[in-house]
């Protein structure tokens, strides 16, 4: 059963930080990939940053490199995304999935806004 619960968003003024956390199911983390996803209002939903399982690349959309930080601890299968000097384009729903996604089997997300 592929399901995530997603958490730690919040209001930020620019230049703070956050840091998202992703309750994964089952075995998910030892088998999948994992992703953050954002999507923006008015948008569609976008790759932020994502984790290959094993090694633990990792990858990100260019607008949020040097910014941005995901990990994963496959022991507590869960997902971070630590989030630091944050801009107001940075708002938006994020989401957790596995990456490519699971289409169907998205989470409720967790709002992040980014306003003075």
């Amino acid at each position: 059963q592929v399901q995530v619960v997603e958490s730690g968003g919040g209001l930020v003024q620019p230049g703070g930080s956050l840091r998202l956390s992703c309750a994964a199911s089952g075995s998910m983390l030892s088998v999948f990939g994992m992703g953050w996803y954002r999507q923006a209002p008015g948008r569609r939903r976008e790759l932020v940053a994502a984790i290959t399982v094993g090694e633990g690349l990792t990858k990100y959309i260019d607008s949020v490199k040097g910014r941005f930080t995901i990990s994963r601890d496959n022991a507590k299968t869960m997902v971070y995304l630590q989030m630091n000097n944050l801009k107001p384009d940075d708002t938006g729903v994020y989401y957790c999935n596995a990456d490519p996604p699971f289409e169907g089997h998205w989470g409720q997300g967790t709002q992040v806004t980014v306003s003075s």
